[in-house]
């Protein structure tokens, strides 16, 4: 798995119970150019993820896109997953270096840095294969979430050489000025898996990367 991956659309699942549902709204995701997947779902139960997660999985692999799980260590060891992405709260106590070890170097490991230069200097030494940087925007998905300036972005891709990740509030009007300001992908969410025609809006935010 290369960091050359981690570009363009990158779709994060919402909450949902129908897996059957979550996963033709992936598919949509996909069929437009998803170039990485992110299940994330904050109220499902161990089972309802395992499930959703193995399903998505599959869905994933046979796109050739990578699926990245939320938070959970345990899961993405167990579905042999892509990838995990955490937050600044859910590192070991031995850190990001001994995350990575343990993921082992076929897993990508992705990190939120939030408004912080310093917290993605250190994901990027521990080891991190991409970074997140947000709230860029307004975002309906944590309304209380720190605003990250996007001339961060400017000061980041300085700093560090592997992506980084916009995320937060991204709608197809403002999505051009956090690629313009260093983003090297864009997460999405609201934006996206709202959408009336899903595979057509994720289409119109692939093809932002081609202007």
């Amino acid at each position: 798995m290369t960091t050359s991956r981690i570009k363009g659309l990158y779709a994060i699942t919402p909450d949902l119970d129908d897996t059957a549902e979550l996963h033709e709204r992936v598919q949509a995701c996909l069929q437009g150019g998803a170039s990485i997947v992110q299940y994330r779902n904050k109220l499902a139960s161990p089972r309802l993820r395992q499930e959703q997660a193995t399903d998505l999985l599959a869905l994933c692999r046979s796109h050739g896109v990578p699926l990245i799980i939320n938070d959970h260590f345990e899961l993405c060891m167990d579905i042999d997953a892509d990838g995990l992405h955490v937050g600044s709260d859910d590192y070991p106590v031995g850190g990001l270096a001994q995350l990575k070890a343990t993921l082992g170097g076929q897993k990508l490991l992705g990190v939120s840095c939030y408004n912080k230069f310093e917290l993605a200097q250190y994901a990027a030494s521990q080891g991190a294969d991409y970074i997140a940087l947000g709230s860029c925007f307004d975002s309906g998905t944590k309304p209380a979430a720190v605003r990250a300036p996007l001339l961060l972005f400017s000061q980041v891709r300085e700093a560090v050489d592997i992506p980084v990740v916009a995320i937060g509030g991204i709608t197809l009007g403002n999505a051009p000025q956090a690629i313009e300001a260093g983003a090297d992908a864009i997460a999405v969410i609201n934006a996206l898996f709202a959408a009336e025609d899903i595979a057509h809006t994720a289409r119109q935010f692939s093809n932002l990367f081609d202007e």
